[in-house]
């Protein structure tokens, strides 16, 4: 299946269908978790039967998988009747939840439904560190009970691990609940920005000490040999490839109708309250924008060690600011899985560097200042 799948995916980026659109209903929330890049108000969610309206474009269009997804989707009324238009539709539905809502008769309903996967955020197997993310007292309990719920239902249930400072070290822990749970698990040790361009989230993101210690963990074991080949700038086919599906094969539509090239990815390119999805698709002025970029228009990224194995993210290089240059973020984890430093942190060394100053000290030691910031970085040094 996941062959066969990949064959599909691959003739959708070629036709330029949006085989996967990630749709959320609502950004409404009964969890107020810390790194979250949503703000939880309502300005205006789509209807019941403009989502509706929607989904059949989408049908239309080609769209074949379907993630459901918030804030919490059962904060919607309506959400059963969402989720069974969508499977009228013939979508391969997948759903994120917390789950805390769900009890056996929501559970029997989304069995009877046929939802491919519900995927559940779990962020400790300590309640106390859980709990402290959602700012929820009694959530992780609430969210394995709905886990064995779905899972007693015969449903397909991932659970989604999120790294970041005060759990890094807890996914061990994670994957030993997923275990005895008799579910999957996915890790992502990437915290994203906020949608409004705020990156004040990104405090959250582990250090390289501890992304280091985890990449070193076997499961995270890449072919390094691979990943550290120098990319042939006669390779057309890598220098002429498409950075991601985002724009190409896949979109994000916010529950205010507004359409992105991916929910990591906020370049707003339409809305289907105005126009119908098929034809922001096909003609929207900045998804074409996106899908004319190739890996040899990146001027760093081209240039990198790592590009033929980076997982770099557009969307995260244009909350950066530009979405031709790179993502830090992803350039920091592939420096901890090659120790290979690309371009872009080589540059911004170089910068750091030429910013300080020797400066000799009454008492013959020498101070580092860096004289763009005006501020000590390191004191004592020896002669």
């Amino acid at each position: 299946m996941s062959v066969l799948l990949g064959e599909i995916s691959d003739k959708a980026m070629r036709m330029g269908v949006p085989l996967n659109v990630h749709l959320d209903i609502t950004y409404r929330c009964n969890e107020r978790c810390v790194h979250c890049y949503l703000d939880h108000d309502d300005h205006g969610e789509m209807t019941t039967s403009e989502i509706k309206k929607l989904l059949k474009e989408m049908a239309e269009a080609g769209v074949f998988i379907l993630t459901l997804s918030g804030g919490e989707i059962m904060m919607r009324k309506d959400f059963f009747e969402i989720l069974e238009y969508a499977r009228e539709m013939t979508f391969v539905v997948k759903l994120k939840t917390n789950a805390i809502l769900i009890r056996d008769r929501e559970a029997d309903r989304i069995r009877e439904l046929g939802a491919e996967s519900i995927q559940i955020s779990i962020y400790s197997h300590r309640p106390e560190v859980h709990d402290a993310i959602t700012k929820v007292p009694g959530s992780l309990k609430r969210s394995l009970n709905a886990i064995r719920f779905l899972k007693s239902k015969g449903l397909h249930v991932i659970i989604a691990n999120v790294l970041m400072k005060g759990c890094a070290q807890d996914y061990t822990g994670v994957r030993a609940l997923a275990a005895e749970l008799g579910v999957e698990t996915t890790l992502d040790p990437m915290i994203t920005p906020m949608m409004d361009g705020s990156r004040s989230t990104l405090a959250l993101n582990v250090d390289r000490g501890m992304l280091k210690q985890i990449f070193a963990d076997p499961i995270f074991a890449p072919d390094v040999a691979a990943m550290c080949a120098t990319p042939d700038p006669e390779d057309d086919s890598l220098m002429g490839s498409v950075p991601c599906s985002a724009g190409h094969s896949a979109c994000y539509v916010s529950p205010y109708g507004d359409v992105y090239p991916c929910v990591q990815f906020p370049f707003p390119s339409g809305n289907v309250r105005r126009q119908r999805f098929i034809d922001i698709w096909n003609h929207s002025e900045q998804l074409n924008e996106v899908r004319s970029i190739r890996i040899r228009d990146l001027p760093n990224c081209s240039a990198c060690g790592n590009v033929s194995s980076c997982t770099r993210c557009p969307g995260l290089a244009y909350m950066e600011g530009n979405m031709r240059g790179p993502s830090t973020q992803d350039c920091e984890r592939s420096f901890m899985l090659t120790g290979i430093e690309s371009v872009n942190l080589q540059n911004k060394r170089a910068g750091a560097t030429a910013g300080l100053v020797q400066i000799r000290g009454l008492g013959g030691n020498s101070t580092l200042v860096n004289i763009q910031a005006g501020a000590a970085m390191a004191e004592g040094t020896s002669a």
